[in-house]
């Protein structure tokens, strides 16, 4: 038995849960659940990043204190994540005593190493509010292309990145103050100082091919120190024996990791934190994250978890972007789909589905085309999967007293299912969701293959066929659990209405090698609907 700790990318407590951020989390949760079902000892740790410029302000903007605003929406992510069945072992926030605990520790570790230095650095500020300003609160002319209204950092017009200094007639996007250039002294991490254990760490099987090529570059041009402070007005930590300096939100968001696992080892005495996060070869640790973060993940993150004497992740696990009908998610032109605006129209079990056919191993971008999805769904779950036990349970209910008969009419062609099994797992193992879906229904194509075959409609009509109809039937529900324990990952509630209709203990890898037999199930209920092309346009409507 293994023993997993997987993690996901904090989302920022300063907006609702939306279908781009629901990519990482079914991801990872897929992948967690079936670590479980397999019989591993996995834990699905994760939390709110609550620190920050843009909280701060968003909170000033409603009238609430950052504290209030991150409290109210770290509710808001815990129910729209459970929503989606995602079901994390613990779900905390950074803004936590155990953050705060940690985040000093780790940076004193820092100075202990000789790993901090302090330099001067000239910034944008805001003359009206009193504050510097980050990239994304500058907005100007892009120096490459021209286009209006471009972020101090990056062009979405052209794709061009620039200095912020370079950005043509810049204002200040909180106050329309024409910024000015004021010098104040930060911290910084000595990142060079671990080109050599980075390097030898990117290029193990810690991360994903496209990144460690892309970071081998970053090492041919040398590695820069990283700030890790910023200025008063700031929400976060105080760094320790200052008074107008804070630790950078993306020191203290990935400790945030570490201080939800010790949040739930609080709760939970029998876990050995140290067996987790400091260096040991008994547990793995797994990062799910977008590629717009890895940088953090597989550069920064690592380095100062080796100067604190914390071990390093066994993995990096890197998806690329969502875009909904080819376009790129972006509130200021519609294309946004909040957790709670598909909830309106549709089951989250059906985007859990149609990610998981999308989903592989790679950080290719993924589309959710709506049309797609509703087709996907009405022809692989509803047409072909439950088709299957609506097709058999009929008739056990009817004819046979909802008894399953005592032997399976094909037992070859039973165990291919269960061999099959084995494939499978390798493949939701490697992440290879996508072609986990392909040789599932595969086996939903055989099996209602098998029924056509044996037409058991047919035979009803004719005398004395009760038990070749019971037979079929069996043999078919058998086909149909061994399928649903495949898609359990994906499909949890389903799973567990299968089980209350089976009459039968949770299901797992190891359960669907001895046939269902000689057993009495429940009167059949639908387990999952068509949908409608009118939800389909409403929620296209919605983003």
């Amino acid at each position: 038995m293994r023993k997993i700790l997987i993690t996901a990318g904090l989302p920022y407590a300063n907006g609702p849960i939306h279908l781009g951020h629901l990519t990482e989390y079914i991801q990872a949760d897929i992948w967690a659940r079936f670590q479980k079902m397999f019989g591993n000892d996995c834990l699905y740790i994760c939390g709110d990043d609550a620190h920050g410029t843009p909280i701060m302000l968003k909170a000033e903007q409603e009238g609430l204190t950052p504290e209030e605003l991150i409290t109210r929406i770290h509710k808001e992510h815990a129910e729209d994540l459970a929503s989606f069945l995602v079901e994390f072992d613990n779900f905390y926030i950074t803004h936590s005593p155990e953050n705060k605990k940690l985040t000093e520790e780790i940076y004193n570790c820092l100075l202990a190493n000789d790993d901090i230095e302090k330099h001067e650095i000239s910034q944008a500020y805001d003359p009206i509010k009193e504050m510097f300003l980050p990239d994304r609160f500058i907005k100007g002319q892009c120096p490459c292309c021209g286009a209006p209204n471009q972020y101090g950092d990056n062009c979405e017009a052209c794709g061009s990145t620039y200095l912020t200094c370079e950005l043509k007639n810049p204002i200040s996007a909180i106050s329309g103050a024409i910024p000015i250039q004021k010098t104040s002294e930060h911290y910084f991490f000595r990142l060079e100082k671990y080109t050599a254990m980075l390097q030898e760490w990117i290029n193990s099987d810690a991360v994903p091919l496209e990144i460690k090529n892309k970071i081998n570059e970053w090492f041919k041009e040398g590695l820069k120190q990283w700030d890790i402070s910023r200025d008063a007005p700031y929400f976060g930590f105080l760094i320790p024996n200052t008074t107008n300096k804070y630790f950078y939100v993306w020191l203290d968001a990935p400790i945030g990791y570490i201080a939800s696992f010790k949040n739930f080892c609080n709760k939970n005495q029998n876990i050995d934190f140290d067996a987790y996060w400091k260096k040991s070869d008994q547990t793995e640790l797994y990062h799910f994250i977008g590629k717009d973060i890895f940088y953090f993940h597989v550069l920064f993150w690592p380095a100062i978890l080796t100067s604190a004497n914390f071990r390093k992740p066994t993995g990096v696990f890197v998806h690329g972007y969502l875009t909904i009908n080819n376009q790129k998610l972006s509130k200021s032109r519609g294309i946004f789909i909040t957790a709670k605006e598909y909830l309106k129209q549709l089951d989250p079990e059906y985007l859990r589905y149609y990610f998981a056919t999308k989903l592989n191993s790679r950080i290719d971008d993924i589309d959710l085309n709506l049309e797609d999805l509703r087709n996907r769904i009405n022809s692989d779950l509803v047409g072909k999967v439950i088709n299957i036990a609506s097709r058999c349970a009929k008739f056990i209910n009817d004819q046979s007293q909802n008894m399953l008969s005592s032997e399976l009419e094909e037992p070859k062609l039973f165990e291919e299912f269960v061999t099959a099994g084995k494939l499978i797992a390798n493949l939701f193992e490697q992440r290879e969701y996508s072609q986990a879906i392909r040789e599932i229904m595969t086996l939903a194509d055989r099996a209602n293959a098998y029924i056509d075959e044996k037409k058991p409609w047919i035979l009803a009509k004719q005398e004395n066929q009760e038990q070749s109809i019971q037979s079929i039937c069996t043999m078919g529900i058998n086909l149909f659990r061994t399928i649903i324990t495949y898609l359990k990952p994906i499909l949890p509630k389903t799973a567990t209405n299968v089980e209350d209709f089976l009459n039968i203990p949770p299901l797992n890898w190891e359960t669907i090698k001895i046939p269902l037999l000689n057993h009495k199930i429940k009167n059949f209920k639908p387990l999952m609907h068509r949908i409608e092309k009118e939800k389909i346009e409403d929620l296209g409507r919605s983003d």
